[in-house]
């Protein structure tokens, strides 16, 4: 049950559509109702599709909740606000969930604004020109109904091969755009604008921010209880991917007393590395659950890879194909209609893996709470004080990473990437701290999780750690303090001590797929370099075609990890070819 609507525009309110009967005759028979229609808005959603009308002339699409964490049925006390702006900043102020918001006020002749909340639940791709178009969560379904015909954006490509990390508004297709996640889209009959309504920055200043460890996991805890027993509340039956981690048996930790049936689920690999099999087990008993396994098929052709059909850009890689691939299989059948993940678990919980924490400390605290945060560093690092000392001066001398790093390897050295559209959130006041610069940099990139993740048409994906209450909660923890004790996600830890197993909470080792990659590397090889030497890349001179002969022929050295950037690579390649 993923969301799914279509909104057709025409600012001019004439619809001269030629095809318009037929448009809506083709949409009835795929399910899809009309909801809404105002002068210049024609909204279709499937059934399952949750929606709402709004005061002044708009509606919700998807879930929202208020601030005390229930469901917001009934909105009534909305009607107060004078006017759609300021509804608008009291729902993304005071409420949270995975919704869109559609406001036209027709009996003023305002633009329609289109809000998409912070955490970005709720597809949002669009085609809008002259205020005309589409906006829609399925690009699949505009492509059937001929609003749209694929073409690939070529500079986007090159720019998404050179930043692999960055997320913009730009999308692989050309004239598609994507509303990012806290962001609105202003819709004129001669102008298209966005404004950015939602901002981390806002709660990483000092009037924000924690003090003391036992205050953040207070908050931390009530936050991620309450946002995963809410969505528990509302869905059916549950697929908990457990991992084993800290992050996924946080979220499990919190349906220990859901209503709803939890099935505790986990996936191996026929190579070492990534069989945390003993911990998730210790989560699944606390929730009183035998914990269901299987193991990823290694005997998969790179060539089997189908990103899923409303991706418009290339970010499912092969190793998301395989989970996914599994995880709807599992959610068949023990018939779960929702999945829940620990996705973005390190990024929100503050997992800084250089010296930056310490650097922060001194910054603004002083040296005596510096050096408690040296003390820290060395001990999570396993290193001496000294050398902690010093990489902390060095960190503090070199300041904030950039906030994307080009990768070239394997590109053509004449290839000239167009520059690219800077994300909102990099625009960082300028007495931010390094580490909540680099945090915030970080969480823009986690935006990418939602592109990678499919569990199939009819199942609900819940990520709790990337909902708002949760963000805002976290960044409330200062960088120092996720340190604090000498083990990373501190705060996290210290929230749900009295939950998790002791060999969960304590742990300092992750499990790695890199094994398993490298496998399925070896096994597709050969055809990888043949398809990456004749595909659309090369065509477009993209690549460096000795640079990966070289590559292809050489023997790679124990623990090299290079092969993954040529997983990246046919990532592009094959999202490409499934684009006709």
């Amino acid at each position: 049950m993923s969301y799914s609507y279509l909104a057709l525009f025409d600012a001019s309110r004439r619809w001269d559509l030629a095809n318009l009967t037929d448009i809506e005759a083709a949409l009835r028979m795929v399910g899809m109702r009309e909801r809404f229609t105002s002068g210049s808005i024609k909204l279709f959603l499937s059934e399952e599709t949750p929606c709402q009308p709004l005061p002044g002339g708009g509606f919700t699409i998807g879930h929202l909740f208020s601030h005390t964490f229930s469901p917001l049925d009934a909105i009534d006390h909305l009607s107060t606000f004078s006017n759609n702006k300021r509804l608008r900043e009291h729902i993304v102020d005071n409420c949270w969930g995975e919704y869109l918001l559609v406001q036209s006020d027709e009996r003023r002749g305002a633009d329609t604004t289109i809000t998409r909340d912070p955490s970005g639940g709720v597809p949002c791709v669009y085609s809008l020109r002259n205020g005309g178009g589409f906006i829609t969560s399925n690009i699949s379904l505009a492509t059937r109904l001929e609003l749209y015909r694929k073409r690939i954006d070529w500079d986007f490509l090159a720019q998404c091969l050179t930043y692999p990390n960055l997320k913009t508004r730009r999308t692989g297709l050309a004239d598609i755009c994507e509303l990012l996640p806290g962001s609105s889209l202003n819709i004129g009959q001669r102008n298209l604008t966005t404004d950015s309504n939602w901002s981390p920055w806002k709660f990483v200043t000092k009037e924000h921010r924690h003090t003391n460890l036992s205050d953040a996991a207070t908050d931390i805890r009530k936050a991620v209880a309450s946002v995963v027993g809410a969505w528990a509340d509302i869905d059916e039956s549950i697929l908990m991917e457990l991992s084993g981690g800290l992050d996924s048996s946080i979220v499990a930790a919190c349906l220990k007393d859901a209503r709803r049936q939890v099935t505790c689920y986990n996936l191996t690999t026929p190579v070492p590395g990534a069989d945390e099999r003993q911990y998730a087990r210790q989560m699944a008993a606390y929730l009183g659950v035998a914990l269901q396994t299987d193991q990823l098929d290694l005997d998969m052709a790179c060539s089997d890879v189908r990103p899923f059909p409303d991706a418009v850009s290339p970010r499912m890689g092969i190793l998301q194909y395989a989970v996914s691939k599994a995880m709807e299989a599992a959610a068949r059948r023990y018939g779960a209609s929702s999945s829940y993940m620990g996705a973005g678990g390190d990024t929100v919980f503050g997992l800084l893996t250089n010296a930056v924490p310490a650097a922060d400390a001194i910054r603004e605290r002083g040296l005596i709470a510096g050096f408690s945060a040296i003390r820290d560093l060395s001990l999570l690092h396993q290193c001496t004080i000294w050398k902690a000392a010093r990489l902390t001066a060095r960190k503090m001398m070199r300041g904030p990473k950039a906030t994307c790093a080009p990768d070239r390897s394997f590109l053509n050295t004449s290839l000239a990437v167009a520059p690219t559209d800077a994300h909102p959130w990099f625009d960082a006041p300028t007495d931010a701290l390094p580490g909540d610069r680099e945090r915030i940099v970080d969480l823009a990139s986690n935006q990418l999780f939602r592109d990678m993740v499919y569990r199939g048409e009819n199942r609900w994906i819940r990520m709790p750690l990337l909902s708002q209450p949760v963000v805002e909660a976290c960044l409330r923890v200062p960088s120092w303090m996720s340190i604090s004790g000498g083990h990373n996600r501190s705060a996290a830890r210290a929230a749900f001590a009295d939950v998790l197993p002791q060999s969960v909470l304590n742990r300092r080792s992750k499990g790695s797929f890199v094994g398993y990659l490298g496998a399925i590397f070896k096994r597709n090889k050969s055809q990888m370099h043949e398809i990456l030497l004749s595909g659309a890349l090369h065509d477009q001179r993209l690549l460096d075609p000795d640079a990966l002969t070289r590559f292809f022929n050489a023997e790679l050295p124990p623990r090299d990890k290079s092969f993954t950037r040529i997983l990246s690579l046919f990532a592009v390649e094959n999202w490409l070819r499934h684009q006709t």
